[in-house]
């Protein structure tokens, strides 16, 4: 399913998306030292949305991602990585990435409004919420401590 920009647009300012779920982090089904999370939006349009979340303490990487399910991701964070656009631009390590028709979500530029550091993803997680305008009602824990003995 493509998405248009139009579509996207309203979808990112309805201000009816919220997860009513408390959010856990669990173990990377790839086993490396990060951790992940999956959680449904919900909206009053019923947009088919889901975030997703990655963190890596070892490698102080961050990302958090809004995913249509018919479209892929819509807007993203990623803190820790750098990102080329397709024009070859260095974006650098903190980045967002936004829909647009003609790049889809290919194209990056450094927000503003992120100002927490990578290893506080509690608190990057309520600013990418509101820059998503998603009303998270419950809690985010804490990513559990790497588990260090796989790497002895």
């Amino acid at each position: 399913m493509s998405l248009t920009q139009n579509e996207f647009e309203a979808i990112l300012t309805d201000e009816t998306k919220h997860i009513d779920e408390a959010i856990s982090w669990l173990e990377d089904e790839d086993h490396s030292p990060g951790v992940e999370f999956r959680a449904e939006v919900l909206s009053d349009p019923g947009y088919p949305l889901f975030v997703r979340g990655s963190y890596n303490a070892l490698a102080q990487t961050l990302t958090f991602a809004v995913i249509h399910r018919g479209a892929g991701r819509i807007c993203g964070l990623d803190l820790g990585k750098d990102h080329h656009n397709p024009d070859c631009h260095n974006v650098g390590r903190r980045h967002k990435h936004s829909w647009n028709e003609p790049q889809r979500d290919k194209e990056a530029y450094v927000p503003d409004d992120i100002t927490a550091p990578a290893g506080d993803p509690v608190a990057v997680w309520k600013q990418f919420c509101a820059e998503a305008n998603i009303r998270h009602t419950a809690v985010m824990h804490e990513p559990p401590p790497p588990q260090m003995e796989m790497f002895r």
